[in-house]
């Protein structure tokens, strides 16, 4: 992604991170998954056209002047189409009989006007069509139902993808205590010699522990698990802060021996010779789906003043009068070994040779484990853009091996 070499595009990348930080403060202990950069280019470029208290509203949620606004998305979407494992699209949609202000339309990205008609059948169809397409099939529709008064559909598509540097090896985890005690979850762990991965960052609200996963593609998943008393804004803000680099976050590898931080351990582990600190982390599977109605929050999305029908908002739009009827997100995140999967056994039973081993060495351990609710940021590496966030509460089961026939 290149946006990041601008100054304007810095303060984009803040202006939409800000973005992630206030919707996490509205998140619920319902596990969820949200993306602002797909929400903050339709937000622009309605302001572009707006008038009156609806385009002050849109830039103060915006944190850009409404003038700048179509700039900056248009630079948002070009830096997101940079971005190795990541498909951006948009797309306008217009009623045949709505008139467009020419020189907002052309504002947009070339390619992404249509029109629909009155068979509001067929147009779903192919609204439908286009968001499973653009998004490989995760998003099945649009988030949105075209009505009799429908004039205009504005919508972006989001798909990202990226493979673990490092897989994770698949094993049942059964957590001794937490919210999923009892359960036998689908667990994720792997071992490495990069303690540095994880780190633990105090904040006003509590301490978190972080953990970077990175990506084989300038994509990196964090995973945030916070004190148990902290609500998941809490948890998510201090990902963010970990991900813009402004919390600052204590390395595994200078961390003292004991309970050093939210399901994080150093501890003494004896070694036959002498070996480098490394990193245990497990951690579940999960896939998190969810649908955000975006009026229900106005404030947050400058969509208060934008929805009063009584009267047009958006002269810079089409000369026709227009508010905003509907606005609404689906959203859906999966994590798991990732990669190239094979199933295989193979049995090695070591018995000892030689006489017994003398542990005459010890080694360090860092030792993590996300085995409650927890936070995840999925980042741009490079830009620290955050391009979808969540907060897991619902782990993947363990599969039950079917009966021997």
């Amino acid at each position: 992604m290149r946006v990041e070499t601008s100054t304007v595009a810095g303060e984009t990348v803040r202006r939409v991170n800000g973005l992630t930080a206030r919707w996490a403060q509205a998140l619920n202990g319902e596990g969820s998954v949200f993306s602002a950069p797909g929400v903050w280019p339709l937000l622009a470029f309605l302001a572009d056209g707006a008038a009156g208290p609806a385009r002050a509203e849109l830039a103060g949620a915006l944190g850009v002047p409404a003038e700048q606004a179509a700039g900056a998305a248009r630079e948002l979407l070009a830096g997101l189409a940079g971005v190795t494992g990541l498909d951006a699209a948009l797309g306008l949609w217009t009623h045949h009989g709505l008139a467009l202000r020419e020189e907002w339309r052309a504002g947009l990205p070339a390619g992404t006007h249509g029109v629909f008609g009155d068979d509001l059948v067929t147009a779903q169809e192919r609204l439908d069509a286009w968001a499973a397409e653009r998004t490989g099939g995760l998003v099945e529709r649009m988030p949105v139902t075209l009505t009799r008064e429908a004039r205009m559909v504005l919508a972006t598509a989001l798909a990202l993808r990226t493979e673990w540097r490092q897989p994770f090896t698949e094993q049942p985890l059964r957590p001794g205590s937490g919210p999923w005690q009892g359960r036998t979850l689908r667990g994720l762990h792997r071992r490495s010699v990069r303690p540095d991965r994880v780190g633990v960052a105090g904040t006003p609200d509590g301490f978190v522990t972080a953990l970077t996963v990175p990506g084989d593609n300038g994509v990196d998943v964090h995973l945030v698990l916070g004190e148990e008393r902290m609500r998941p804004g809490q948890v998510l803000a201090a990902g963010l802060g970990v991900v813009e680099r402004g919390l600052p976050l204590t390395g595994g590898g200078a961390l003292p021996h004991g309970h050093v931080g939210p399901g994080l351990h150093v501890e003494q582990q004896p070694a036959t010779a002498p070996q480098p600190t490394t990193l245990d982390v497990t951690t579940v599977a999960y896939e998190v789906r969810a649908d955000h109605d975006l009026l229900a929050l106005p404030g947050l999305f400058g969509l208060g003043a934008a929805t009063d029908t009584a009267t047009g908002h958006f002269p810079g739009v089409s000369p026709y009068p227009l508010a905003v009827g509907e606005a609404r997100q689906s959203a859906v995140a999966q994590f798991g070994a990732l990669g190239f999967r094979a199933a295989a056994v193979t049995a090695v039973m070591p018995v000892p040779a030689g006489g017994v081993p003398q542990y005459r060495y010890e080694t360090t351990v860092v030792r993590v484990a996300f085995d409650r609710p927890f936070a995840f940021l999925a980042t741009h590496r490079e830009s620290r853009l955050v391009l979808a966030a969540g907060w897991v509460t619902e782990p993947a089961p363990y599969p039950v091996p079917s009966p021997a026939r």
